[in-house]
């Protein structure tokens, strides 16, 4: 039995030194990203996970600022960041976008000596497969873009003291083309357009036997640019070999329930949010437990406001038979419902004015009603928009902003055409006889045997009703046809001619020639129909969208 303990003795004694020496080695290299205020917190999160799914086990550290609150410090506790307090760095430049105010914080990163080498990611950024071969990076490693700019979205440094120090002194004096600290960059790392790429492939000894590099290129696959998808509608490399994904397109964050519906690259994001674990209550698959009851709010308020309305103006079953009334004698008079008279509530279909005068409707009328209809369109997407919560799930946004557009048109459109109501009826007044007057009086004291009509023209209705679908159908386009309608590659014979090359095109170009000569020889087409066969044969060979 005592081989027996000195056997387990030595398994665990050996296990417990393997655990030490790898959390000595994890504790060596570290994930980066800035966190500057709440809004890029479900990015950090998001950010977290996809390098955690990869397998990785190095630290993870997130910089936070003043301006984020204690509640999502506790939740990137939660999801296993160490969150390191830091103090903001001023941006010297006196020109430069207002979302570059702190930036410049990001170069405390080259300050972060407790590690020998880091590799910072922006919080608009997600890893999709492994990335760990970056630590063998040189000691400062980026992307190139524009072919002489580099992106600081992802960076290899290896930290150190006086490095930053430097950088401290250069910061008044560099230029930044940015405003931000990627162009400081740029300025501070003249000579990067001419650094070596990175070749994580390189065997160890190859590694060893060479010196470090001061600056390295990374390739497009470790920092790949949302962009860049959206020129051709597809990557511009491998998708199965890229590692990271960069939302940059302009202020378009991937945390935006809208670009979901815009950028296809979005699907991957949202994926990894949706598999967020509950670390705090609420807070499983991104969601804010504040958002979570507004939502729920702004969800039920349209409704209850529509029905509203409704019961008030036209679900009132003494007004829906009337309508049904009015359809049936007009129907039986064959009578014309339209804008031709004045409402029959306030006066008469038969009635005359004094002096000849007919009533009619304004000539301006109809081409102010689809003006305000298109105001009141638009009013009520951008309301709806800065309603509803940025950071909610996809299709609850989308049926927020439907819910919210209608119902600011609804009431929008609503008032105009009550106004327009008021209007004329005012007008009926002033130029009716005084037995309209009386009529109109007893309609609204509900007495007399006259056939009552409704207080609103159902055709009115109608109208309002139609202009709210036509207002509503509009931006829902892009929902039923897909943005990437827009970008819609041409095929030939099977073939995407956007991943053709240029000597493919012209092959296949005259294999379609060929053809058409041998159908031509045998079937003896007529010249107007060669011609068009030839207008055809170059249209279908004309590399769209593919260079």
């Amino acid at each position: 039995m005592k081989p027996n303990y000195w056997r387990l003795g030595f398994l665990l004694l050996f296990t417990l030194l393997q655990h030490a020496i790898c959390v000595r080695q994890s504790s060596n290299e570290a994930y980066v990203t800035l966190l500057y205020g709440d809004e890029f917190l479900l990015g950090v999160r998001v950010l977290g996970k996809s390098i955690r799914d990869t397998g990785s086990t190095k630290d993870m550290v997130v910089l936070v600022s003043d301006g984020v609150s204690d509640y999502a410090t506790k939740l990137l506790q939660a999801d296993d960041w160490i969150v390191e307090l830091i103090s903001l760095l001023a941006n010297p430049n006196q020109i430069r976008p207002k979302r570059f105010w702190g930036v410049y914080t990001k170069l405390k990163i080259f300050n972060m000596t407790n590690y020998k080498k880091v590799v910072y990611l922006d919080a608009d950024t997600i890893v999709v497969r492994s990335v760990e071969d970056l630590f063998k990076c040189g000691k400062f490693c980026a992307n190139l873009k524009h072919s002489e700019r580099l992106n600081s979205g992802v960076l290899v440094m290896e930290p150190s003291q006086t490095v930053f120090n430097d950088m401290m002194t250069e910061v008044n004096t560099l230029p930044s083309y940015t405003g931000g600290d990627q162009g400081f960059l740029n300025s501070y790392y003249a000579g990067f357009a001419n650094a070596h790429v990175f070749e994580p492939d390189l065997p160890q000894k190859v590694l060893d036997s060479r010196s470090v590099p001061e600056m390295e290129r990374l390739s497009t696959l470790y920092n790949a640019d949302v962009g860049l998808y959206m020129l051709a509608n597809k990557w511009m490399v491998d998708e199965k070999e890229l590692r990271v994904i960069h939302y940059t397109l302009g202020p378009l964050k991937p945390w935006d329930w809208w670009t979901s519906w815009l950028l296809k690259p979005v699907d991957v994001w949202q994926n990894a949010r949706e598999h967020l674990e509950e670390t705090l209550p609420g807070t499983g698959g991104g969601k804010n437990p504040k958002d979570e009851i507004l939502v729920k709010l702004l969800f039920l308020l349209p409704l209850f406001t529509l029905l509203f309305c409704y019961y008030r103006s036209f679900l009132q079953i003494h007004s829906f038979c009337d309508h049904v009334r009015q359809l049936y004698y007009k129907f039986r008079s064959r009578g014309i419902l339209a804008y031709s008279a004045v409402s029959s509530s306030t006066v008469n279909s038969d009635q005359q004015f004094p002096n000849g005068l007919q009533s009619k409707v304004p000539m301006f009328l109809g081409g102010l009603s689809v003006f305000v209809c298109f105001v009141a369109a638009f009013i009520s997407l951008a309301l709806a928009l800065l309603i509803v919560p940025r950071q909610v799930m996809p299709w609850t946004g989308m049926l927020l902003m439907y819910e919210w557009t209608f119902m600011i048109f609804f009431l929008l459109f609503r008032s105009y055409l009550h106004l327009i109501y008021q209007w004329g009826k005012m007008k009926a007044y002033q130029v009716g006889s005084v037995s309209s007057r009386l009529e109109s009086v007893d309609y609204d004291s509900g007495k007399g045997h006259q056939r009552q009509v409704s207080s609103c023209d159902i055709a009115t209705c109608y109208y309002g009703l139609g202009m709210a679908f036509m207002a509503i159908a509009a931006p829902s386009l892009p929902c039923f046809l897909g943005i990437t309608a827009l970008f819609l590659r041409q095929r030939v014979g099977g073939e995407d001619l956007n991943d053709l090359s240029i000597q493919e095109l012209c092959g296949l170009e005259q294999k379609m020639a060929a053809s058409l000569t041998d159908v031509r020889q045998r079937k003896h087409l007529s010249e107007h129909r060669v011609l068009a066969h030839h207008l055809i044969d170059a249209i279908l060979a004309y590399p769209v969208g593919g260079f």
